[in-house]
């Protein structure tokens, strides 16, 4: 006979209020980290790599980068598992010592002047615990919040986690222009960009304290108490055919979709700016920027509408607008952005398009990821086709558009990836994404 559940603990406003600032804070710190690396890549190519050919040098660091995005879905298998394994908040531990210590020690590895090839080796392989600590993390900081969360309000409550990515490319961007704008470029050159790897330690720390002081998710202490935690979570998610299928929904439908959205609307348009339409990098920056800002207050009202529409026509909205909005809008802005028109009011209308698109799938996403699953596998199922859609979709979109856009001529062609891969996902949405709004997430 199964023991009765153990007592957990009240699931007070406060209690959620620390879960949530716990998970959040971490996954700010994640992608705080992660995008840190991206956005001195053009430096550490000069700094790690040999420069006989530069370009080679540059290619070499994006390709480092790029393995971080590649072995995020291994890092989402092996923590996915043990956190339906061990728990939830034991792996949020695990994540973020080894994201946080990974990015710490990169600024103090030695340059390719000072230790010649050991450089780059060292530091491919902190960029790997990187890519398996977000693996680990982003999805698995889903199933804890929106088990925490309270039913009736779970869109609204975990709809902030999604603010994390964009703030921590915020962060770590304004971080390195400041620096840029303070110190000489031969001090930049020489230890300023050891600074934004050296100040995570201090985020680490913090974030550490923090979910040392959070409670095992209500959920997983069910599942123990009743001896129901499986031992072979992920092995059971390719046996059964419903988690199976909705594995391959979310991928299709809701995470790539997601991460597309994200790099068309808060990457790829200040690139489109710059170097299509001709706006100077400033006034670019700031463009993309305000649009940004929206996002957050979109995001949580889309997280807030599917509470009471319910998720499905809120994704289902986001993904539609996305496949027929993203190449209008890219024409218009290279329309009223060019700087012999100066239109700045039609070029941020425009930019709010593609982030309202973002929104509504941001928004009730967290919620939905923990939702579409059972309880006893639901780490692992969510975590694997997620970092999937987000490492090989999302994570190859920026080369996908720009070899379109290259091989055809046209600065719009590389567009009709994104768009292509919408319409499959609104197309299997349509048939087959469930309504999840009242899901029990004990079953």
């Amino acid at each position: 006979m199964p023991q009765a559940p153990a007592a957990s603990l009240p699931e007070t406003p406060a209690t959620y209020r620390q879960v949530a600032s716990a998970a959040c804070f971490g996954t700010f710190l994640e992608w705080y980290d992660f995008l840190t690396f991206a956005a001195l890549a053009s430096h550490l190519a000069q700094i790690f790599f040999p420069q006989t050919d530069p370009v080679a040098a540059l290619l070499a660091s994006l390709a480092t980068f790029g393995v971080g995005m590649v072995v995020r879905p291994l890092g989402a298998a092996l923590f996915g598992s043990l956190g339906d394994r061990i728990g939830r908040r034991t792996v949020f531990m695990i994540t973020i010592a080894l994201m946080g210590g990974a990015t710490f020690l990169v600024g103090l590895l030695p340059t390719y002047a000072q230790a010649g090839l050991l450089a780059p080796a060292l530091l491919v392989l902190l960029r790997l615990a990187q890519g398996l600590a977000v693996g680990g993390e982003i999805g698995g900081a889903a199933v804890y919040l929106t088990e925490h969360a309270p039913a009736d309000k779970r869109g609204a409550y975990t709809s902030v986690l999604q603010l994390m990515g964009p703030l921590g490319m915020m962060a770590s961007t304004a971080q390195v222009v400041l620096l840029q704008g303070w110190l000489s470029p031969e001090a930049f050159a020489a230890w300023g960009w050891r600074v934004p790897f050296l100040i995570s330690l201090v985020l680490l720390v913090v974030s550490i304290r923090s979910r040392m002081n959070l409670h095992e998710s209500p959920v997983f202490q069910q599942l123990r108490a009743q001896r129901a935690v499986s031992r072979t979570p992920l092995r059971e998610c390719f046996r059964d055919r419903r988690t199976l299928g909705r594995m391959g929904l979310l991928f299709f439908c809701i995470s790539s979709g997601g991460s597309l959205l994200f790099f068309s609307s808060q990457v790829y348009t200040g690139i489109f700016l710059k170097t299509v339409v001709g706006l100077d990098a400033t006034r670019a920056g700031l463009l993309v920027l305000l649009s940004t800002l929206a996002l957050f207050p979109l995001t949580i009202g889309a997280g807030w509408l599917s509470d009471r529409i319910g998720r499905r026509r809120v994704l289902l909205a986001g993904l539609a607008l996305g496949v027929v909005g993203l190449l209008p809008v890219f024409m218009g802005l290279e329309h009223f952005g060019n700087p012999a028109r100066q239109q700045p009011e039609m070029v941020l209308l425009l930019l709010l398009v593609p982030v309202l698109a973002l929104a509504c799938v941001t928004g009730p996403q967290t919620a939905v990821l923990a939702e579409l699953f059972p309880a006893r596998t639901r780490y692992s199922a969510v975590a694997l086709p997620h970092n999937l859609a987000a490492g090989w979709i999302g994570g190859l979109s920026p080369f996908m558009v720009t070899l379109l856009s290259n091989w055809s001529g046209h600065p719009l062609a590389g567009l009709w990836y994104p768009v292509a891969i919408l319409s499959v996902g609104l197309l299997v949405g349509l048939r087959f994404l469930p309504e999840t709004r009242d899901t029990v997430l004990n079953d």
